[in-house]
């Protein structure tokens, strides 16, 4: 009689965010870690910085920012300025650790983890930039119950325009819902988020198919 092995606990989507880069699925060839238009889009992103850094800056004090799922840390280098601590997390640990070396200064602390899974840094303020929309539904749950530990939440999604049909299921990683004419909206089922007040800040989108919406939530 054989025993049986023991087999790693799968990670799919740190998997297929592995391979996105890897192989520079969402282009910038000349880098070897590139987080998509979204992220570099001089209109959309000067208009994102600009909303936010306003946000930020209108703390007494400077606040504690954890932004889930920060990418190629493109848009975020304009933002640590205005925070007290700012905690950079993404689920690449090859990409943590290019920002680690190319991304210096005293108020950042890089962290490669998985948000739905891993414990998160405490802070005031939760920045989720288009990251829950390559989630499971499932995945997306797990998030959301972590959410109420903070102040204020800063939501971006990709979603299409007009009406449609929200939170249509995804496996994790396989693109975002768009593809199948939907878009995350966390305050309906089957996430049912609840926030003490939501306001739009800003649905910059150009040379988009869609819109790219902004919402800051009070919790």
């Amino acid at each position: 009689m054989t025993k049986n092995k023991k087999t790693k606990k799968p990670w799919p989507t740190k998997d297929a965010m592995v391979q996105i880069y890897k192989n520079n699925l969402w282009g910038g060839k000349e880098s070897e870690f590139y987080s998509g238009l979204g992220s570099h889009h001089p209109e959309t992103v000067d208009s994102y910085i600009g909303v936010v850094s306003d946000f930020l800056k209108a703390f007494d004090s400077p606040p504690v920012v954890c932004d889930l799922g920060c990418g190629d840390f493109n848009v975020a280098k304009e933002l640590v300025k205005y925070s007290k601590m700012y905690f950079a997390v993404d689920i690449v640990p090859g990409l943590i650790e290019h920002n680690k070396q190319k991304f210096k200064a005293d108020n950042v602390v890089f962290h490669a983890l998985d948000i739905s899974t891993d414990e998160l840094p405490a802070g005031d303020c939760v920045i989720l930039r288009q990251v829950l929309q390559h989630l499971s539904n499932a995945e997306i749950k797990r998030v959301v119950e972590k959410l109420y530990d903070y102040k204020y939440v800063i939501l971006t999604e990709h979603l299409p325009a007009g009406d449609f049909q929200p939170n249509k299921d995804i496996v994790s990683g396989q693109g975002i819902r768009l593809k199948k004419e939907s878009g995350v909206n966390l305050t309906v089922s089957p996430f049912h988020f609840k926030a003490k007040e939501k306001h739009l800040l800003t649905v910059p989108a150009p040379g988009f198919k869609g819109v790219l919406k902004t919402t800051l939530f009070k919790l």
